[in-house]
């Protein structure tokens, strides 16, 4: 059974995607980028400040399926600036 995950604290998604898809006991989140769930501007200059807003994202939307940072398996992390690598 494949149930979508939504949460306000998180960027609403743009287009025909959901924050993340829950089937069975597996949990699949869309891509984050730095985004203030309530204004939908971009938060932060720096890769650290952008990158804490998307990991706050994240847990939002594993919190509203009920995980935690835990329970994560995988990710992929996309720098536009091989500097921010460290």
């Amino acid at each position: 059974m494949k149930e979508t995950v939504e949460t306000k604290k998180a960027p609403e998604a743009i287009g025909p995607y959901s924050q993340g898809v829950m089937i069975s006991d597996l949990l699949f989140v869309s891509g984050q980028i730095p985004l203030d769930p309530e204004t939908g501007a971009v938060v932060g200059v720096t890769v650290e400040e952008q990158t804490r807003r998307v990991m706050e994202s994240l847990e939002a939307i594993l919190d509203a399926s009920g995980m935690r940072m835990e329970h994560i398996v995988k990710t992929t992390i996309y720098l536009t600036d091989l500097n921010d690598f460290t």
